[in-house]
């Protein structure tokens, strides 16, 4: 049950990670132009910026464990999310970030607030339409080169933050779109890589959102499915507030 409890906390951050290799090639577009392009084919920036708060609910899978059960993922501008996952038999584990705190409960554990490379980590993806700021986020950027990701041609960057270990995006150089992502990352259990594919994008009130989430790491596989997605709706406070105990 523990790796479990591990599988699921790992599912709610939708954190990521390990080093990938890419050939140089002087024909490469710069950070710039990748950056610039996946803000389009997301739906621009303007449409982007209309968007104040997001709620997703979905359905999750760890078929290692024969687990499964229901997601639901709220984000308020400009730095709260929450996540909250039900399992059937086991109960419910949450997680949030009220722009300060982080911290995460589950059945099993109780409550775990979050420090160090972990809240720093919480606190990097927790920014709100952080798309339109990764270079702000990510003080280093750069073209790594060409890779494959399945049949896709990809366009690859790595991007280090101010505090943690780089990371690998996979951009498809035909449509811009981010396909996959590699980090290392801080969690209660120490530091894991793992690798994140986006696939299935679709419209949501004018901009594109992955609807289909694969995570991977060596002992098990992850899919996360969105079946519902909305913007601008009002969200209280008291959704991303640490609970009391």
């Amino acid at each position: 049950m523990k790796r479990l409890i591990n599988a699921v906390v790992i599912a709610m951050a939708l954190a990521t990670a390990a080093y990938a290799q890419a050939k140089p090639d002087a024909s490469l577009p710069t950070v710039d132009q990748v950056l610039d392009k996946y803000v389009q084919a997301l739906g621009g920036k303007a449409a982007i910026e209309k968007q104040t708060s997001r709620v997703g609910k979905g359905t999750f899978e760890i078929p290692a464990f024969g687990a499964s059960g229901t997601i639901e993922t709220y984000a308020k501008a400009p730095n709260k999310t929450a996540s909250i996952i039900d399992i059937p038999g086991f109960g419910t584990v949450k997680q949030g970030f009220d722009g300060k705190v982080g911290w995460g409960v589950d059945p099993q554990s109780g409550l775990h607030e979050q420090s160090g490379g972990e809240l720093a980590s919480t606190s990097l993806q927790a920014v709100f339409n952080r798309d339109l700021k990764l270079k702000e986020l990510y003080p280093k950027i750069t073209v790594k080169g060409k890779d494959k990701v399945g049949d896709k041609d990809t366009i690859v960057l790595e991007a280090t933050p101010a505090e943690g270990s780089p990371e690998q995006w996979y951009f498809e150089a035909a449509s811009g779109l981010l396909v996959r992502r590699d980090a290392e990352v801080d969690s209660p259990q120490g530091k894991m890589s793992i690798q994140v594919y986006f696939d299935a994008y679709k419209e949501f009130d004018g901009v594109k959102i992955a609807a289909a989430i694969r995570q991977v790491r060596t002992d098990f596989t992850l899919n996360i499915k969105l079946d519902e997605v909305k913007h601008n709706v009002a969200i209280d406070d008291a959704k991303f507030a640490k609970p009391a105990n």
